[in-house]
C-alpha cells in the first residue's frame, strides 16, 4: 500500500516537473518571437543620434522572461528573438550587428535576472537595482563594440569612412568631432535612453504580466 503512493507520489512529481518545463519552453519560445516581431518595428530618435541608431522594444518581452524564469531563460529568450529577426528580415553586416544586439540584450537582461531573483526574495527593489545595473553594463559594452566593431563593420558594408559617420553624429550633436566625441555624446545618451524607457516599460507593466507567466 504504501510503496504505491509512494510510486503514486512520485509519478505526480514527475507529471507536474514535465508540465513545469513544457510551460516554460512554451513562454521562452512565445516572448522571444514577440522580441523578434519588436525588434522588426523599430524607428529613429532624431533628437539624439544618427538614423542607422533606431529604437526598438525588443528587450521587453526578454526582460519579462528573465524577471520571470531567470536569467537562463533571459538569454534563450534573447537568442530566440536574433533568430526570428533574421528570419523575418535578415542582416546588413553580415551578422555582426545581430550578434552585437544579442550581447547588449545579455547584459541588460542578466545582471537585472541575477538580482531580481537574489536569494528568492523578488523585491522590487532588486528589480530597480537590476535594471539600473544592466542599463550602465550595457551603456559601457554598446560604446565599445559600437566603436570597435559595429562602425567599421557597417563602413565596410555602405562603403564608407568612419568619419562620415563622425560628420552624420555632428549634425545631431555640433561637438562631436571624433570616435572619442561619437562615442560620449551620441552612443552614450543613446543606450542611456533607451534601457532605461525599456526598464521603467517593464517596471510598470511586469506585475501584471506575471500573473499570466506565472513565474512565482
Amino acid at each position: 500500500m504504501s510503496e504505491q503512493v509512494l510510486r503514486n507520489g512520485n509519478l505526480n512529481d514527475g507529471n507536474i516537473m514535465q508540465r513545469s518545463r513544457t510551460r516554460t519552453i512554451t513562454q521562452i519560445a512565445m516572448l522571444g518571437a514577440v522580441a523578434g516581431v519588436l525588434m522588426n518595428l523599430e524607428f529613429p530618435l532624431p533628437f539624439l543620434a544618427p538614423s542607422f541608431y533606431q529604437l526598438d522594444f525588443s528587450e521587453i518581452p526578454v526582460l519579462i522572461a528573465s524577471f520571470a524564469m531567470g536569467p537562463v531563460a533571459g538569454v534563450i529568450t534573447e537568442l530566440v528573438k536574433i533568430l526570428v529577426h533574421l528570419v523575418t528580415k535578415g542582416t546588413i553586416t553580415a551578422g555582426v550587428g545581430d550578434v552585437a544586439n544579442f550581447i547588449f540584450g545579455c547584459t541588460f537582461v542578466v545582471p537585472a535576472g541575477v538580482l531580481y531573483r537574489f536569494r528568492g526574495t523578488k523585491s522590487r527593489v532588486h528589480a530597480v537595482a537590476g535594471m539600473a545595473v544592466g542599463t550602465v553594463l550595457t551603456t559601457l559594452a554598446a560604446c565599445f563594440i559600437n566603436a570597435f566593431v559595429l562602425l567599421p563593420a557597417y563602413g565596410k558594408a555602405f562603403g564608407m569612412p568612419i568619419e562620415a559617420f563622425i560628420e552624420m553624429g555632428a549634425a545631431v550633436h555640433s561637438s562631436v568631432n571624433s570616435l572619442l566625441g561619437f562615442v560620449a555624446l551620441i552612443i552614450v545618451p543613446f543606450n542611456l535612453f533607451k534601457y532605461t524607457l525599456t526598464a521603467i516599460i517593464v517596471f510598470f507593466i511586469y506585475k501584471r504580466i506575471r500573473v499570466v507567466l506565472r513565474g512565482d
